[in-house]
């Protein structure tokens, strides 16, 4: 089955780490757009961190710069949202997407056409 599966959310302290994984099957990570996005209720999916693949290059979120990094392993076909001196806003549901068409980590990261998207990871911070 193609998707993208994701694990590694929780509670986690204010102030604290957590690292959220993101498994690819049936497709290869490593040759498509990545991100990270998230959805708190009221609010807009929010895109955190996205690499384009043609470039190389990252586009940060200022809600998550200096605090969130995005990888990925490509032997493990896995992502990575390393979310580093968390705050109680960062509450949210935090997805991983991926998108084949060639596009900058600017617009993978505004934008909803992605090709596949994970099942969603609750993360709560608490104060």
């Amino acid at each position: 089955q193609v998707q993208l599966v994701e694990s590694g959310g929780g509670l986690v302290q204010a102030g604290g780490s957590l690292r959220l994984s993101c498994v690819a099957s049936g497709f290869s990570l490593d040759a498509y757009n990545i991100g990270w996005f998230r959805q708190t209720p009221g609010k807009e999916r929010e895109g955190l961190l996205c690499i384009s693949n043609s470039d190389g290059t990252t586009y940060t979120a200022d809600s998550v710069k200096g605090r969130f990094t995005i990888s990925r392993d490509n032997a493990k076909n896995t992502m990575f949202l390393q979310m580093n001196s968390v705050e109680p806003e960062d509450t949210s549901t935090y997805y991983c997407a991926a998108l084949s068409i060639s596009a900058s980590a600017q617009d993978m990261c505004a934008n909803r056409w992605h090709d596949y998207w994970g099942q969603g990871t609750q993360v709560t911070v608490s104060s």
